[in-house]
């Protein structure tokens, strides 16, 4: 976007009407968002990953946690809708979750389905339960995966059939790959995508960790064996990207920089004009795809016709 553009919608009001926050595997809470960065790497020779595992799953919120209550209450004040990644504990596990935080006070959310290769050091495969999720906007429908989510062909379809206006892609960095993903993402459903990244440098993680104010040498021997030379761990790439997969706002890998713009829904109707992968240009008499959106607890209480 350009300089007079964003200029412009300052000075109209200043407040956007929806943010993201963020992207893929990130807290809700500033400080702990350091820390995930070392589940990229994996536990070192000498080090004690557990000690770590620990302090990150201790200041991991809850969907229904007084951190989500918190932005939500936030959110409505503003009146702003609010996507955010976060590292979501449910029972004994934690789940690589976004949540959606509307401006009246309305919630959704989805969980990964499939962590990526030393992802699920860290975090649980969801069910089916959440794939389906339609978050009701303003704008038109809304939606999310997750990272690598974005290249599995099915959950694409499971979200293009929603019927998505806006998509939120949420990788930890959007780098080239990423943002090719994003644009086929936009062009293959018809919608906006907002590719959410996040900058971070080693000392970013150093700090944070030590902004917690624990005295846990275990766990800052993992952090600090991060490769000095590794200044920059991850280079942002957040960008807007049209239904007809060009740029409304392009990615900047060297600036913090919020990405704010607007989205004209129109362009939505007119792309699927041409294409429409869940309508005229579906073939449902030869390809069907079925989901299983059912809860899967693993353990259930009951009796009689529930078994």
């Amino acid at each position: 976007m350009d300089a007079d553009r964003r200029a412009g919608i300052a000075e109209s009001g200043g407040v956007p009407d929806l943010v993201a926050i963020l992207g893929d595997d990130e807290q809700a809470e500033p400080r702990n968002r350091k820390t995930t960065e070392i589940g990229r790497h994996g536990p070192h020779r000498g080090t004690d990953p557990e000690s770590l595992f620990r302090i990150i799953f201790a200041n991991a919120p809850t969907l229904d946690g007084p951190e989500l209550a918190a932005l939500s209450r936030t959110a409505c004040e503003h009146g702003i809708d609010v996507v955010i990644g976060l590292q979501e504990r449910r029972g004994a596990s934690l789940f690589n979750s976004v949540a959606w935080l509307a401006a009246d006070g309305r919630r959704g959310h989805h969980r990964k389905i499939m962590p990526t290769l030393n992802e699920r050091l860290i975090w649980a495969a969801a069910d089916g339960s959440t794939i389906g999720h339609r978050w009701e906007s303003w704008h038109g429908p809304m939606g999310a995966l997750i990272c690598w989510e974005h290249w599995m062909p099915l959950a694409r379809a499971a979200r293009h059939a929603t019927g998505e206006v806006l998509h939120f892609a949420l990788w930890l960095a959007v780098g080239e790959r990423h943002q090719l993903a994003s644009r086929h993402y936009a062009f293959e459903g018809q919608c906006f995508v907002a590719a959410a990244g996040t900058m971070l440098t080693r000392d970013d993680v150093v700090e944070g960790f030590r902004s917690l104010g624990l005295q846990d040498e275990a766990a800052m021997a993992m952090i600090e064996a991060i490769p000095a030379d590794r200044i920059l761990l991850k280079d942002g790439g957040s960008a807007l990207i049209a239904p007809d997969a060009s740029y409304v706002v392009r990615p900047d890998h060297m600036s913090r920089d919020l990405v704010i713009d607007a989205i004209e829904t129109v362009r939505v109707t007119e792309g699927r004009l041409y294409l429409d992968t869940q309508g005229h240009y579906a073939r449902p008499d030869i390809f069907e795809l079925r989901i299983d959106t059912g809860a899967k607890p693993g353990v259930r209480y009951g009796g009689g016709d529930e078994f």
